[in-house]
């Protein structure tokens, strides 16, 4: 299973809204970043992703799971531009912020840190690892 996280504004849609959408959960809708879209066909039913808020917050606030594999991102006139369908899965206990990901020296290689304005990214295990830690969160299987 690999693992991403997902940007979006919370004052446009936030962790809430995704909770709100529940099982059915949301299209990824939206983004016109070539590269987003190229890491969205990379995602499979069942990966993980951390929901990120950003401008407002910029904290990583929950993990969300890929439903949908790539698709015509239906809200864009272009069948160019795709999307990946998530929902929801749980809450961190706490937000990890950029703040603290940017002072911890081992996030140095993360993409998060590195190209801060791509919506849509990879995380790697070991990065994974580390923000569910930081977040209190348990480790899956735990």
């Amino acid at each position: 299973m690999n693992r991403w996280l997902f940007k979006s504004e919370p004052d446009v849609f936030g962790w809430d809204d995704l909770v709100a959408k529940g099982k059915a959960g949301e299209e990824w809708d939206g983004v016109r970043s070539v590269q987003a879209r190229n890491i969205m066909r990379e995602m499979k039913r069942g990966d993980r992703g951390f929901f990120y808020h950003s401008n407002t917050g910029k904290a990583v606030v929950g993990i969300v799971e890929v439903i949908a594999e790539a698709h015509p991102d239906s809200t864009a006139e272009d069948p160019k531009w795709e999307c990946v369908d998530v929902r929801a899965v749980e809450p961190l206990p706490r937000p990890v912020t950029l703040a603290e990901i940017k002072a911890d020296a081992r996030f140095a290689d993360m993409v998060l840190v590195r190209n801060s304005r791509l919506s849509v990214q990879p995380v790697s295990a070991s990065e994974w690892d580390m923000i569910v830690d930081l977040a209190g969160q348990a480790a899956e299987g735990e």
